[in-house]
């Protein structure tokens, strides 16, 4: 991290990427765009800026007078759609995100209020059983089937559509494209083609509707301002697709924790709300299985949102190719 005047700029692992906080103009615009939002509620900034610049967002942290700091981002053409997910969220399901404070669509920036103690720093201090994780899946799934209902609406706002008969197709397009599989991982992958159209048809064949995936569910993606109380953000990489393909990441980030043991009992959270209307805990378990595979699609994909100095480097092919591997690897639970 260095500073520039008072304010601190954090590049993270990716010092050389170009995003518009190089701009002066840009800057300027942006920051007078969150003093204006913030006037229209009454406040004002009081303090230093904290800058977080990556490839794919610029966030920053605004010290306000008299309350929490608020959060300023900057998305991509390719997720600007975030700040109206976000506001439409709010309305549909307001008890699970947070409430934009000012969303500007057309230049993809938000303006949202401090949410509380991250996962991520509540597991850092104190220890958590892996009740809170079950507590946190049955929550999100919940809040998936309440979206089911606005996925067309979803996709007017510029969310990606990933739909589950339409993923082989995404398959095709994320393999042609990109440049930094060597020949043998192609051919595997290649090879996969057949039974990836085999899954995505088991897995419509099971009733589930497509709804919203945030894609990227991990500990730092979650506040919990309360014990048994998430609040979900940072709708970047999310698209529309099979629900069951947010499992993966919260599981992984669970299973690494705790140890495998811990994946049937967050498994059965998840599918707790996906239950009745004909289907079987068997039926079920067999579509997380496809869908734990079928994941690696949409997080392959999100690497292409990146501000346009950025997209296409090496760096990023290169993780979009370690996400389309991730298909070829077995599920870490059992199904039967």
């Amino acid at each position: 991290m260095h500073t520039d005047g008072t304010t601190a700029v954090d590049r993270g692992r990716y010092a050389d990427a170009v995003t518009p906080w190089e701009r002066e103009s840009w800057r300027a615009a942006a920051l007078d765009w969150v003093a204006d939002r913030l006037a229209a509620h009454g406040l004002r900034t009081d303090g230093a800026l904290e800058v977080r610049l990556r490839p794919w967002s610029v966030l920053i942290r605004v010290p306000v007078a008299g309350r929490a700091a608020v959060w300023f981002k900057a998305n991509p053409p390719a997720s600007a759609f975030e700040g109206p997910l976000t506001a439409a969220l709010a309305r549909w399901v307001p008890e699970q995100v947070l409430r934009p404070l000012a969303v500007d669509a057309t230049r993809g920036w938000s303006l949202l209020p401090d949410g509380g103690d991250l996962f991520r720093a509540v597991l850092a201090r104190e220890p958590v059983s892996p009740r809170e994780w079950e507590t946190l899946l049955r929550q999100y799934a919940s809040m998936q089937c309440a979206l089911i209902p606005h996925a067309d609406a979803i996709e007017r706002l510029g969310v990606p559509t990933a739909r589950t008969p339409d993923l082989p197709a995404v398959f095709d397009k994320l393999l042609a494209g990109n440049s930094a599989l060597g020949p043998d991982e192609r051919a595997r992958l290649e090879g996969l083609r057949p039974r990836l159209a085999e899954w995505c048809a088991e897995l419509v064949s099971v009733g589930v509707a497509d709804t919203l995936d945030h894609a990227d569910l991990h500990d730092g993606q979650l506040f919990r301002p309360v014990p048994g109380r998430f609040t979900f953000f940072d709708w970047g990489d999310a698209a529309v697709s099979h629900p069951f393909c947010s499992l993966r990441v919260p599981a992984e980030r669970a299973r690494a924790r705790y140890g495998s043991q811990v994946l049937p009992r967050l498994l059965d959270a998840y599918l707790e709300p996906w239950t009745g209307n004909g289907r079987t805990a068997a039926e079920l378990r067999r579509a997380a299985a496809l869908a734990w595979r079928l994941s690696a699609l949409g997080r392959a994909d999100s690497w292409g949102r990146m501000f346009p100095d950025a997209s296409g480097s090496e760096p990023t092919a290169a993780e979009s190719a370690q996400s389309l591997l991730e298909l070829l690897a077995e599920p870490p639970f059992r199904t039967g």
